[in-house]
């Protein structure tokens, strides 16, 4: 494991099902995420895409193999404990904002720091400054549904980032906006990963958000080998939308269990 590493996957295997019904997902998968990288995951859909993220999120634990965030391998430690460091570790932006609509902006992003146990006043500086961030100074006291589907997305990256993740995971972002908006959305994510060194993990099937990134990889029959066929380049290219959830971990679904290994609650 390199030395910079902030997230790694070592031969993780993930199936669902039992018995006879059981399907097999990811397969010896090996997967590393270094500090400052920009990184796509490419598949087909049902090739294991979400399943992998929720692996790297921490929100379901594989049946064999390790995950490592920052040299902690994670599926040894209690629910409460790896709750703790993925704070400290990962922002994860869904494909659905769920933004609370009775909240402003302000609030949307300022409400993680409050429940992590920040001063009101500390939080809401903070949401200030992240909505400075992605361009949404002028409407931090818009309410979702007065903001357009562009302006929602970056509200929840806003709040993804609240927790100064040193990796930003992203599932399918290109979805649903208009591709010009889609555009400027991609352009802020990679702005704020080159000036705070934000590593981003993007789940995409779109060919054109991938070029953006610095190195591709596709999962095919549960095995993830490096994408042939992208040309990246320095700018952002036309594609669709970036929408998404951004939220606190603890706001997710609990995570499953693997059969195999129980957490360790004395870790």
């Amino acid at each position: 494991m390199s030395g910079s590493s902030l997230l790694e996957l070592q031969d993780v295997s993930f199936g669902y099902g039992e018995g006879q019904s059981f399907i097999p997902v990811l397969d010896k998968v090996n997967f590393c995420v270094e500090s400052g990288q920009r990184i796509a995951l490419l598949g087909r859909s049902g090739s294991g895409k979400s399943t992998l993220m929720n692996i790297l999120a921490g929100l379901l634990l594989p049946e064999r193999g390790s995950v490592v965030w920052q040299g902690t391998d994670v599926t040894q430690l209690n629910d409460a404990k790896r709750v703790a460091l993925r704070l400290q570790t990962i922002g994860v932006v869904y494909q659905f904002h769920h933004l609370l609509p009775e909240f402003s902006a302000e609030e949307n992003v300022a409400l993680p720091a409050i429940l992590g146990g920040q001063k009101v006043a500390t939080s809401t500086q903070l949401a200030h400054q992240l909505l400075d961030q992605v361009g949404l100074g002028h409407r931090f006291d818009h309410r979702p549904g007065e903001l357009s589907g562009g302006e929602r997305q970056r509200v929840a990256v806003a709040r993804a980032l609240a927790g100064h993740p040193k990796v930003l995971l992203m599932d399918e972002p290109t979805g649903n906006l208009d591709e010009a908006t889609a555009d400027q959305v991609l352009a802020m994510l990679i702005d704020l990963s080159e000036t705070t060194q934000t590593s981003l993990v993007i789940v995409t099937h779109d060919r054109r958000v991938a070029a953006q990134t610095d190195q591709q990889f596709e999962l095919h029959h549960g095995e993830m080998k490096p994408f042939q066929g992208i040309e990246t380049t320095g700018g952002v290219s036309s594609n669709h939308s970036l929408l998404a959830i951004a939220t606190r971990p603890e706001d997710l679904p609990s995570p499953v269990v693997q059969r195999r290994r129980p957490s360790k609650a004395s870790q």
